[in-house]
């Protein structure tokens, strides 16, 4: 297990570097200037000015040069600072980052529970109205646009019914609490203020529903899937006949061997979510890192991008690689791979 680990690990790197250089790369080559962001028009328009703020940012160097520079400061733990936010990157990013994860835990609780449970009561009624009432709903879920929910869900439950708040963390009139965490309802019920763990859980649900619904149905399909062929194998009917529970039968010798192609699915939901809910955030208002890379995007902030496309590949990265990891410890044959 532990060279199989090590293997892993070692993957991580040259895969990292590579995300960095094309994600450079690519990012520079946009055309457009990145410091419309801070410079006005007529500055602009002024060459001096623009020449000396591009050698304040180091875009006078050659494209090379620029990345040498940025992973030098790199590998020192400095991801530079943004363009827009004047400030360094790393600190945006933690500041916006505990906003996303309140965000993916709720939608996570949601996608993981709800899918599986539903992927295996599927199977089990597997052909009955109850099936088709699951595999409906999670058609819908894993085909509907994220967008296009967000605003449904936006102007049914909010606009019209208003059952729940708008969109934002936290109520206007009602200020963050001490943060800990950063993550608003944990830090409401740490602080022992009920009024805003409870307003801020209202504004999560929403968006927390958007977004898991989706994955929800993903995971549901596949476990439904995976459950119906270890259903079908020859162990499962082995175990019937020794008179086993069904019960017995489907937690003892089905889930396990059922959950490795879920497996997969989880580990990607995890990472997409923790890397942030672009659509999602974006019309929800929510101050993560999706909306703080649509926001960087659109003002062509170098260094703000480079730190988010290499928060994303971390989190991708170690979602494999922790799915492998449980991968063989569920299936000693993939240590062996």
């Amino acid at each position: 297990m532990r060279k199989f680990l090590v293997r892993r690990l070692l993957v991580l790197i040259p895969t990292l570097i590579g995300v960095t250089l094309a994600t450079f790369s690519v990012a520079h080559y946009i055309p457009g200037e990145p410091l419309a962001a801070v410079l006005g028009q007529r500055a602009l328009s002024n060459p001096e000015i623009v020449a000396r703020y591009r050698a304040e940012w180091g875009l006078d160097k050659s494209l090379p040069e620029q990345y040498l520079i940025y992973m030098g400061n790199l590998l020192r733990g400095d991801m530079g600072k943004s363009i827009r936010m004047q400030r360094p990157v790393l600190d945006d990013l933690s500041e916006f980052f505990p906003a996303t994860v309140e965000l993916a835990i709720g939608a996570l609780l949601l996608s993981i529970g709800g899918g599986v449970l539903l992927g295996v009561v599927a199977a089990i009624k597997s052909n009955t109205a109850v099936d088709q009432l699951i595999r409906a709903v999670a058609l819908i879920g894993s085909s509907m646009p994220v967008f296009w929910m967000a605003l449904i869900f936006l102007q049914v439950f909010y606009a019209q019914l208003g059952w729940f708040p708008g969109p934002g963390r936290l109520d206007s009139a009602l200020a963050p609490p001490p943060a800990k965490t950063g993550l608003y309802v944990v830090d409401g019920l740490l602080a022992r203020d009920w009024e805003v763990a409870w307003n801020a859980f209202k504004h999560l649900l929403l968006p927390a529903v958007v977004l898991g619904w989706y994955q929800m149905g993903l995971i549901a399909r596949i476990s439904r899937a995976a459950m119906l062929e270890v259903l079908a194998a020859d162990f499962v009917r082995t175990a019937r006949a020794k008179g086993l529970r069904e019960r017995v039968v489907i937690t003892r010798h089905v889930l396990s061997n059922a959950m490795l192609p879920t497996l997969t699915v989880v580990g990607l939901a995890v990472a997409g979510l923790m890397a942030g809910a672009v659509q999602t955030e974006t019309i929800f208002s929510w101050p993560g890192i999706g909306r703080y890379a649509v926001q960087s995007s659109g003002n062509l902030d170098f260094p703000a991008i480079m730190g988010v496309t290499l928060l994303t590949a971390f989190l991708f990265i170690s979602a494999n690689l922790v799915v492998d990891v449980l991968y063989g410890l569920l299936d000693p044959r993939v240590r062996a791979v």
